[in-house]
């Protein structure tokens, strides 16, 4: 179901045809895999700031849950900034169980992708204590597709972000969990890997939004010849790169914009013969590919 119209525009980008419209992928039977996709919520108790509506994502998610629940995903996946910052602890706290709470009540298992903003002044086990998540990075399978989520939030010198600890520019993956990275993919037995993260990793690295050592992610993403597709946050905009046979995409932030029509969330199929589909509601732009 559309909640609104997109442009409908089609660009070759190397030997993948990619759809921006809500055209269907050449896979016409059952996907192997569907999950729901939102991220950058900001979710506060605190007065707009530019164009975030910090109090305004509560309702923005309760919508895509509604259609969520009638799309029956295997699990959903929040990319990060699910929070926005706050100056003491407790606060930030509260800003999580508020809408911890609320995601819980979406269909499907859950994932958290760490942000930026959700270890402002929490500490990860902290944040992670309230999402009943053990780990902040980590991969699982479902139906012959392998899943991977991604933690960025490390200074240069490989101190974990906390306590206002960092500069949101300076995210990076440490070599622990490139090392970890590396491994898990090598033994995987899937053929298609789809890999969450918050900070990008399409960007040349000393762009702001972008993890420093982006281009050495890549690298092992390339090598390891399964990886479908990145999905992430962070930046805010709709936003797609394909290199080396692998798409990146960048989801919108539901933050951004009042009103129901400037809410922006997905919904990701993956098929058997390697297609993918993104369907895109409100402001988020609809993908497919083989």
């Amino acid at each position: 179901m559309k909640l609104h119209p997109h442009s409908r525009r089609s660009f070759l980008m190397g030997s993948s045809t990619l759809i921006l419209a809500s055209g269907t992928s050449s896979a016409q039977n059952t996907p192997l895999v569907r999950a729901g996709l939102v991220t950058d919520l900001h979710h506060a108790d605190k007065e707009t700031r530019g164009s975030r509506h910090y109090r305004e994502s509560l309702r923005k998610l309760e919508e895509a849950g509604k259609l969520f629940s009638r799309y029956e995903p295997d699990f959903i996946v929040e990319l990060g900034d699910i929070i926005d910052a706050a100056e003491d602890v407790e606060t930030e706290l509260a800003y999580l169980g508020t809408v911890h709470k609320a995601f819980s009540r979406l269909p499907g298992e859950k994932h958290y992708v760490l942000g930026n903003h959700c270890v402002d002044t929490l500490t990860k086990s902290e944040f992670l204590g309230i999402v009943g998540q053990d780990r902040s990075f980590y991969s699982f399978d479902r139906n012959g597709v392998h899943f991977i989520i991604l933690d960025s939030c490390f200074r240069s010198d490989g101190e974990p972000y906390q306590r206002k600890n960092f500069q949101w520019t300076d995210a990076n993956i440490p070599e622990a969990e490139l090392d970890w990275l590396e491994k898990d993919l090598q033994s995987t037995s899937a053929e298609q890997v789809i890999v969450f993260a918050h900070q990008r990793l399409d960007l040349e690295d000393s762009e702001n939004h972008t993890v420093n050592n982006a281009s050495e992610v890549r690298s092992i993403l390339e090598k390891a010849g399964k990886v479908r597709a990145v999905f992430q946050g962070h930046s805010h905009k709709n936003d797609h790169n394909e290199t080396g046979g692998i798409h990146y995409v960048t989801l919108v932030a539901m933050v951004e914009g009042s009103g129901a029509e400037n809410n922006g969330y997905s919904t990701l199929e993956v098929f058997a013969d390697g297609s993918l589909r993104i369907d895109g509601h409100r402001n988020q732009d609809d993908y497919a590919w083989t």
